[in-house]
C-alpha cells in the first residue's frame, strides 16, 4: 500500500470530520490513519458464545443471546419513567430496560424480529434484566467485520461523554480496514517470517482488531509485539555499528609499563575472574580503531575502581590522558583518595579538580593539563568548563551517568581532535531488558563476582515493637569498636503518615546513647555544605559511633568499619534505594547487617521489597523485581522514559519476545549492514519511514 494512505489526516476517515477528529487528536493523541491503526485493543470480550435465557447464571460477567422481542411497555417510577421490553428465546422470558433515550429506541426497536443483545444482566424479583443491552439484528450480526471476540479500545471520560463509544470506534476500525483493502505493506523479511513462524502484517492487524480466535488473537500480538522491539533493536545495534565504523578512537597499541608494572607488583588482591574479563574487553575495545563507547555496570563494591584504574594506565601507556568524573564531591574525593592510594608506587601524576578547588590550584592544574605534565584527572562537573583543556585526553570516565545530562557529557567530546574512549561505570544494576533498550547502543561490561573475603551482608527484618532489642544489638556492636548508622526517610514530621522523623529519631538516640559514652553525628539534607562535611569527617575518622542520616549518604560514602546500617521506615524506600543503602556497610573484613524497621502496616508491594531484601544480596535480580513492580518508566526516571513508550510490547513482561528480537536484529545486520539485500527490502523501507514519520529514536543519548 501506498504509505501515504496511513498518513492520511484522521478527518479523512468516513464517520470522522473535523469535530470527532479534534476529540481523537486531543484524547487519544490520533492525528492520521496510521495512529488509528495503531490503537491496539486493552482486552477483548469473547462473544463466541450464545447463552440461553434459562442458562444464566448471577454472575456479573458479559453475555451475549438470540431472541426476539415480543412486548414493549413504559412504567413510571419516583424520578421520571423507563423503559421496559420483553425478550424471549425457546427457553425463558427476560426484561430489557432504558433509563434514558426512549423516544428513538422506541421507534427503532422491531417487535418479532431475531436480535442478538449483548451486556451485564441483573437478578431483581426473581428474574434477569439487561439494563441498556447493545443489540443488533441478527441478519446484520451475521454479515458484519465482527470478529468473535470484541475489541475494547482505550478510551477517556471526555469521550464517552462526547458519544465516542466503544462501539464508534469499532466502527471506524471497520471503516479503515475497508478503504484499505488489506493492502498493508509487509514490514518483515521472508526468512524473518519463515524462521519465526510469524502471521503476515495484514493478518496480524486484522486480527490484532477484529480476532477470529484466541489462538489467532495470540499470534496476531506475538508478530506486532516482535515488529515493535526488532525495530527499537535494529536501530540500537546499527547506532552502534555506524559509530564503530565512523567515529574513529585513537589506537592504544601497546599494554605498557605502567600496567604491567601495576598488574604484577601492586595489584592490593587478586582480581576476580569477573574483573579480569571486563578489562580484556575493555583492551579489545581500545586497541581497535573505533572510539569505545562502554557500559560497565558493577554492584556496589565489585571493584570498579580497580578496572577504571587499569583502563586509564593503559591509556597512560599510549601517551594518554584520562579523566574520572563523578557526580557529587564526596564521591570524586574518594575515587581521588583510592587512586592516589593505589598509584602510590607507580611514576605518574593525578590531581582532583571540583567546585571548591582553590584558584591558584586550578590555575597550576589548567597549566598541566595543557602542557601535558598531568596524567590523570578526577573532578565534578568542574572537568566540563571551558577553561579546562587536556593535552591529549584518550579516556574519559563517567561515574553513576544517569546523573550527567547528554550535553554535558558531549562536552568532555570536543575538548580533543579525536573523541576520547568513553566508559560509562555505574553501581545502580540495570536489569538486562531495561539494559538492552535504553543502553542498546553501548558495549555493555558486568563485574558480576564480588571480590573474595567479602561476606554476606546478614538482612533481617523488625517491627517497630523489637526496638529494644534492636538498640541492645547495636550497643554490643559499637562495644566490639563498630560504627553504625541510622537512616530517616523525612526531615519534617508529616501529619499524615506517622512515620518516625528524623530529629524525634536523633533525640531518641541521643537518649538511648548517651554521652561522653557515645558520639552521635547527623547528616541531612537541609544542612549547610561545609557543616555536612565536618560531620562526614567526624564519622570517617571514627570520632563518632553513629550517624544520623537522611538518604544523603546513599551514594559512595565508605567506611569500612561501619558495619551496621538500620534503615527506619524502610517500607517508604524504593528497592534500589534499600540496595543502596545496604551497600554502604560490608566494606570491610567484618561481619555487617542490615536491619529495616517497619510499623505493622504493609502494602503488598511494600512486602515484596522488604522480602527481596532479606532473600538476597543480588544487585541484579533485586532490579528486575524492581521493574516488575515499579515498571520502566519510574525506573529510568523522565529523562528516558520515553524510550519505552511502546505501542503493545511490554518490556518487563515481552522480556523473551525482546531477547529474541535483538538476537535476529544482530543476526539481520551482520549478515546485511547496510539491509541492501533484496529479502532486507521490506525491513529498509520500514526503517526509512519510521526514522522519517515516526521519533522513534530520539531517546537514546
Amino acid at each position: 500500500m501506498n504509505t501515504n494512505f496511513l498518513q492520511t489526516p484522521i478527518e479523512y476517515l468516513k464517520g470522522v470530520g473535523p469535530n470527532r477528529a479534534n476529540l481523537l487528536k486531543m484524547e487519544l493523541g490520533i492525528h492520521t490513519f496510521q495512529d488509528l491503526l495503531n490503537l491496539f485493543p486493552n482486552r477483548y470480550l469473547d462473544r463466541t458464545q450464545y447463552y440461553k435465557i434459562a442458562q444464566l447464571q448471577q454472575t456479573n460477567a458479559e453475555v451475549q443471546i438470540i431472541g426476539k422481542i415480543t412486548h414493549i411497555k413504559t412504567v413510571q417510577q419516583q424520578r421520571g419513567k423507563r423503559l421496559v421490553a420483553t425478550f424471549v428465546d425457546e427457553t425463558g422470558t427476560m426484561e430489557l430496560v432504558w433509563f434514558r433515550g426512549h423516544k428513538w429506541i422506541k421507534e427503532n426497536l422491531k417487535i418479532n424480529v431475531p436480535y442478538v443483545i449483548f451486556g451485564k444482566c441483573n437478578w431483581f424479583n426473581g428474574a434477569f434484566s439487561m439494563p441498556h443491552p447493545e443489540m443488533e439484528l441478527l441478519e446484520a450480526h451475521e454479515k458484519s467485520i465482527r470478529s468473535a471476540m470484541q475489541p475494547v479500545y482505550p478510551s477517556t471520560e471526555k469521550l464517552s461523554n462526547s458519544g465516542i463509544t466503544n462501539r464508534v470506534v469499532n466502527g471506524l476500525m471497520q471503516q479503515l480496514f475497508l478503504e484499505a483493502k488489506n493492502g498493508f505493506a509487509e514490514s518483515l523479511s521472508k526468512p524473518l517470517l519463515e524462521q519465526l513462524k510469524l502471521l503476515p502484517k495484514n493478518e496480524a492487524l486484522f486480527n490484532i482488531h477484529f480476532p477470529k480466535s484466541q489462538s489467532l488473537l495470540a499470534r496476531a500480538q506475538y508478530r506486532l509485539k516482535f515488529e515493535e522491539l526488532f525495530y527499537i533493536q535494529l536501530q540500537l545495534i546499527r547506532k552502534n555499528l555506524l559509530h564503530k565504523a565512523k567515529i574513529k578512537g585513537y589506537p592504544f597499541e601497546k599494554v605498557g609499563p605502567l600496567f604491567n608494572t601495576f598488574y604484577n607488583e601492586h595489584l592490593p588482591f587478586e582480581l576476580t575472574d569477573a574483573q579480569k574479563r571486563v578489562i580484556k574487553e575493555i583492551r579489545n575495545d581500545l586497541g581497535s580503531n573505533a572510539q569505545m563507547n562502554r557500559l560497565l555496570q558493577g554492584d556496589v563494591g565489585s571493584g570498579k575502581t580497580i578496572v577504571a584504574l587499569m583502563s586509564m594506565l593503559i591509556a597512560l601507556d599510549n601517551g594518554f590522558q584520562a579523566c574520572l568524573m563523578a557526580p557529587t564531591e564526596i564521591l570524586s574525593v574518594q575515587h581521588y583518595n583510592g587512586l592516589l592510594e593505589l598509584c602510590n608506587n607507580l611514576n605518574t601524576s593525578i590531581e582532583i579538580l571540583t567546585g571548591s578547588t582553590k584558584t591558584s590550584k586550578r590555575k597550576e592544574i589548567h597549566e598541566k593539563l595543557e602542557n601535558g605534565a598531568l596524567d590523570m584527572l578526577i573532578g565534578t562537573h568542574a572537568l566540563l568548563e571551558d577553561k579546562v583543556k587536556f593535552k591529549n585526553l584518550g579516556l574519559a570516565i563517567i561515574d553513576e551517568q544517569h546523573r550527567f545530562g547528554v550535553a554535558q557529557r558531549s562536552k568532555l567530546w570536543h575538548k580533543n581532535e579525536y573523541p576520547p574512549h568513553v566508559l560509562v561505570m555505574t553501581a545502580t544494576p540495570i536489569p538486562r531488558t531495561l539494559a538492552m533498550s535504553v543502553y542498546g547502543d553501548l558495549d555493555i561490561s558486568v563485574i558480576d563476582e564480588l571480590p573474595p573475603g567479602r561476606k554476606d551482608i546478614k538482612t533481617v527484618h523488625r517491627f517497630d515493637a523489637n526496638r529494644l532489642k534492636v538498640f541492645r544489638f547495636v550497643r554490643d556492636e559499637i562495644s566490639k569498636g563498630r560504627q553504625v548508622y541510622m537512616v530517616y526517610p523525612l526531615i519534617q514530621e508529616s501529619e499524615a503518615l506517622d512515620y518516625k522523623d528524623l530529629m524525634d529519631g536523633y533525640e531518641s538516640i541521643v537518649r538511648e546513647f548517651p554521652l561522653p559514652k557515645y558520639q552521635v553525628s547527623i547528616v541531612h539534607g537541609k544542612m549547610k555544605p561545609a557543616d555536612k562535611e565536618i560531620e562526614m569527617e567526624r564519622f570517617v575518622k571514627g570520632q563518632t559511633q553513629i550517624m544520623v542520616a537522611t538518604t544523603v549518604i546513599e551514594v559512595g560514602v565508605d567506611v569500612p568499619n561501619a558495619s551496621v546500617m538500620v534503615i527506619e521506615s524502610a517500607e517508604r524506600f524504593g528497592l534500589s534505594q534499600l540496595h543502596q543503602l545496604r551497600g554502604r556497610v560490608g566494606r570491610g573484613a567484618e561481619q555487617s547487617y542490615c536491619i529495616l524497621m517497619t510499623s505493622h502496616k504493609l502494602s503488598a508491594d511494600a512486602k515484596t521489597r522488604l522480602e527481596t531484601m532479606v532473600r538476597t544480596g543480588d544487585g541484579f535480580e533485586i532490579a528486575e523485581v524492581d521493574l516488575r513492580l515499579r515498571g520502566p518508566g519510574d525506573l529510568m526516571g523522565t529523562q528516558q522514559s520515553g524510550v519505552l513508550n511502546l505501542r503493545i510490547a511490554d518490556i518487563v513482561k515481552d522480556s523473551e519476545i525482546l531477547k529474541i528480537a535483538r538476537s535476529y536484529a544482530f543476526q539481520v545486520l551482520k549478515g546485511d549492514p547496510s539491509l541492501s539485500l533484496p529479502e532486507n527490502l521490506p525491513i529498509k523501507k520500514t526503517f526509512v519511514q519510521l526514522a522519517k514519520y515516526k521519533n522513534i529514536w530520539n531517546y537514546i543519548s
